[in-house]
């Protein structure tokens, strides 16, 4: 056990699996919570947020911030490819396990019950909820983390691989967050400060679009338009357009209930 342990906080596998793990952690967190079951927002509790395009900003920057962490994690695993010595296979997947049951436990403890920017579910039991996730996808992680290291789990046989495995299932995680909803037929347009309800309709008559919803200040609105012409709401004071890349993901899974 005790050689385990040692191997665990000398090998630069465990550091960096660690590493990309806790970001992984926290793209579960915003694509699931944020994105598909939209159950918060990133500073869905804090005073002065309840503009749509500030929620939808700050969900962006925070998966920019995950992105960011997970390159880091990535870079640090391949410079670490030739240091194979040691059960590094068990080592990298459990470090992976613990950077993502760590996240969760830095998520609930700092964000939700110190800091108080949001909570797991604003419509029900949020100590419950709070509970139940950090149960979940905190504790079982780390549990799995730990027998993986007592138990040295099947190894993997090249480090080469696991680094590409690892790069493949961080990048699929991001480029599926900038997908478009699969039922999609609608496109969602936060318009940037500034912007005026004349600047708004002149985009839509530039882009061909018709008006489906808007809130009060027409700084979010909903859209049907031809895909090759959404880009051009950039032209006009665009912010965020669902369905490309500069959307940073998160708007192109806002629900907006709208009466057509």
């Amino acid at each position: 056990m005790n050689n385990t342990i040692s191997s665990f906080l000398t090998s630069p596998w465990a550091k960096w699996g660690f590493v990309l793990g806790f970001a992984l952690g926290g793209f579960f967190d915003g694509i699931l919570l944020h994105q598909v079951l939209q159950w918060h927002h990133f500073l869905s509790l804090v005073e002065g947020m309840d503009d749509l395009r500030l929620q939808i900003l700050w969900d962006g920057y925070f998966h920019v911030l995950m992105y960011v962490i997970a390159v880091v994690g990535l870079w640090g695993l391949w410079r670490s490819r030739n240091s194979t010595t040691g059960e590094w296979g068990s080592v990298l997947i459990g470090s992976v396990l613990l950077g993502f049951g760590v996240w969760n436990w830095v998520d609930i403890v700092l964000a939700h019950w110190i800091m108080g920017i949001h909570r797991v579910r604003l419509d029900r039991d949020p100590l419950m909820w709070d509970l139940i996730w950090l149960a979940a996808f905190g504790v079982l992680p780390m549990i799995a983390a730990w027998w993986v290291y007592r138990t040295n789990a099947a190894r993997l046989r090249n480090s080469a691989v696991a680094v590409m495995l690892l790069t493949a299932g961080a990048a699929g995680a991001g480029t599926w967050a900038l997908q478009p909803a699969p039922d999609g037929q609608f496109t969602t347009v936060v318009f940037g400060y500034g912007a005026e309800p004349r600047d708004v309709f002149a985009a839509l008559k530039a882009t061909d679009a018709r008006l489906v919803w808007t809130d009060r200040e027409m700084a979010v609105v909903v859209v049907a338009v031809a895909p090759e012409h959404k880009h051009q709401f950039y032209r006009h004071g665009a912010a965020l357009v669902g369905g490309t890349v500069g959307a940073v993901g998160c708007v192109n899974w806002t629900r907006v209930q709208a009466k057509i």
